[in-house]
């Protein structure tokens, strides 16, 4: 009950043909899908950069502590 059989194989590879190949709508919606996932990790990628150049550029503004305080 547990195995896969050749059955299922077939299908599994027919909804893959279906969703990424066979020159239909489907297929160029899931690769505009896959281009905006790509764009989005390099947008994060490119913010993570500009976000370590910015704090080389940080500046210690918290106050001195005052150790004699009367």
């Amino acid at each position: 009950m547990g195995a896969i059989g050749p059955w299922q194989i077939v299908i599994i590879l027919l909804l893959a043909l279906l969703l990424f190949g066979g020159g239909g709508k489907i297929s160029a919606i899931m690769g505009d899908f896959a281009k905006g996932i790509k764009s989005f990790r390099k947008g994060l990628q490119e913010d993570d950069k500009s976000l370590d150049d910015q704090s080389d550029n940080a500046v210690d503004v918290t106050p001195a502590k005052e150790k004699d305080k009367a």
